[in-house]
């Protein structure tokens, strides 16, 4: 198996462009980067499954060392569609942002350079010190304590059932024995 050096530069060349791209703050460079680093994948695919052979249909005369191996055509297949979903939903992405903003350029946000400064007073979010830990309060905790108190008279029920069934089989043990005593 040979495998061509240009197929092998080319793909590099595609996947440092296509990286480089997706580090951009810009939401159209994002998306072609994506598309490069989609395509240089098929590639690189394409560049593992060998020589070209005959379709993979078994006919007489035809060895299987003859035939291409169809699991990287359905590999590339499959990498097609996922790449065409996740451009689709990208460029629904900058489409919304072009609209709203009139830019696709990304901004940074207030918390992540807070972040990145190293600056700890950030209060985007204050911690809750209440008792509950649901934003339904009274109402949620008397559901939960309903549910527990339904569970719990389950379980009593169940164990009555049990002790019942055992009364009643050990009276009828103690019948049948009764009754054969008097049989003798």
């Amino acid at each position: 198996m040979t495998i061509s050096l240009v197929l092998l530069v080319v793909m590099a060349v595609m996947y440092a462009s296509g990286i480089y791209l997706l580090l951009e703050r810009s939401m159209t460079r994002v998306l072609l980067g994506f598309l490069l680093v989609g395509n240089a994948t098929n590639l690189l695919i394409l560049i593992m499954a060998g020589e070209a052979g005959v379709a993979p249909i078994v006919t007489d005369g035809v060895t299987a060392e003859e035939m291409s191996d169809p699991l990287p055509q359905a590999l590339i297949l499959t990498a097609i569609v996922i790449t065409f979903a996740v451009s689709a939903f990208l460029m629904a992405l900058i489409y919304r942002s072009w609209r709203i903003e009139q830019d696709d350029d990304l901004d940074d946000d207030e918390a992540d350079v807070a972040m990145r400064d190293g600056i700890s007073g950030v209060t985007s979010e204050t911690a809750d010190t209440s008792e509950s830990d649901t934003e339904f309060g009274t109402r949620a905790e008397a559901a939960v304590s309903t549910a527990r108190d339904l569970e719990r008279s389950d379980e009593l029920a169940a164990a009555d059932a049990a002790d019942s069934a055992i009364d009643s089989a050990s009276v009828g043990t103690e019948h049948t024995s009764a009754h054969g005593e008097d049989a003798r």
